[in-house]
């Protein structure tokens, strides 16, 4: 079986207070691979949990891995093993396509980078809860704030408000973040919208700058104008794409391998891409080898 093990940059922690960072990652089914293909945007990050707990086969002593489970992982660790699945699906390198953002050129720009030279920032700091003091510029008069970082369950929960409304989506997320404000500890929406722009500017540079780091944001150059500008990379969109691509190639193999040996979808669909590939190497090569002995 094809396992990738490794340290997740933040880390889960348990009802106990214990924190399980080492993981063992098993590949892609096929079955995996058609439920990503055919996402919407709006459910990837439903599905991105249902894929972490059926991939991860093991969190630190946590086996098997829960939705429940994946459903609380941190943002950036999510992402981590979303990009480790990416690796293992498609290999190290990535190529694409995207258009300079300056109006005055919009010119084609491709880009290709290895996905071992991604920048990932472990935590110093787990947690579960940090604590703030908003500065007296901010104007609030409970300064002291506690938070916890954003998770899997946000993004399920905010992912459909945020392409109709950021603000709205942001206010949510800080409202399930934040703990406590002062002694208040019951926090909704209106005391996030009550406080002050600059208050709340500075509890998301707080949460950004304690939580684990996986940089997706990349410096490029437009080769035409010379203009610098920061990319961002869409892991999701550009991952469950490249499965979209591939889904008719997903589909040619199970044709390919069932004519042959005659196997069940089922049973075909629950191999990894690696293995799938093997079988069909075997079998050219076995069909090759019969069409030379034939001409002999």
């Amino acid at each position: 079986m094809n396992v990738f093990k490794g340290y997740l940059p933040g880390g889960y922690i348990d009802d106990a207070g214990l924190i399980h960072r080492e993981f063992e990652l098993t590949a892609l089914t096929g079955q995996a691979e058609e439920l990503l293909a055919q996402a919407r945007q709006t459910e990837s990050a439903s599905l991105v949990t249902r894929i972490i707990s059926q991939c991860v086969c093991r969190l630190g002593d946590i086996q098997p891995v829960s939705e429940t489970v994946a459903r609380q992982l941190l943002v950036a660790d999510r992402q981590y093993l979303l990009l480790k699945l990416r690796q293992m699906t498609f290999g190290d390198r990535v190529h694409a396509d995207l258009f300079c953002p300056w109006p005055s050129c919009g010119k084609r720009i491709s880009i290709d980078f290895n996905i071992n030279d991604v920048p990932v920032e472990e935590s110093s700091a787990k947690g579960p809860l940090y604590q703030m003091t908003l500065s007296s510029a901010a104007g609030e008069a409970d300064r002291e704030i506690h938070f916890r970082l954003p998770n899997g369950a946000d993004q399920e929960l905010i992912s459909p408000i945020l392409a109709e409304n950021e603000a709205k989506a942001l206010a949510l997320l800080l409202a399930r973040c934040i703990r406590r404000i002062g002694q208040s500890v019951m926090i909704e929406e209106s005391q996030i919208e009550a406080l002050s722009p600059l208050a709340r500017k500075e509890i998301e540079v707080e949460i950004e700058r304690v939580a684990p780091k996986v940089e997706l944001d990349m410096e490029m150059s437009c080769p035409e104008c010379r203009r610098l500008f920061v990319a961002p990379f869409d892991l999701h969109n550009f991952f469950f794409g490249e499965l979209r691509a591939g889904s008719e190639l997903l589909y040619r193999e199970v044709h390919y391998l069932a004519y042959h040996y005659h196997w069940s979808e089922r049973e075909i669909m629950d191999m990894t891409v690696e293995k799938r590939r093997k079988y069909i190497h075997v079998l050219a090569d076995e069909i090759e080898r019969l069409n030379n002995s034939d001409q002999i």
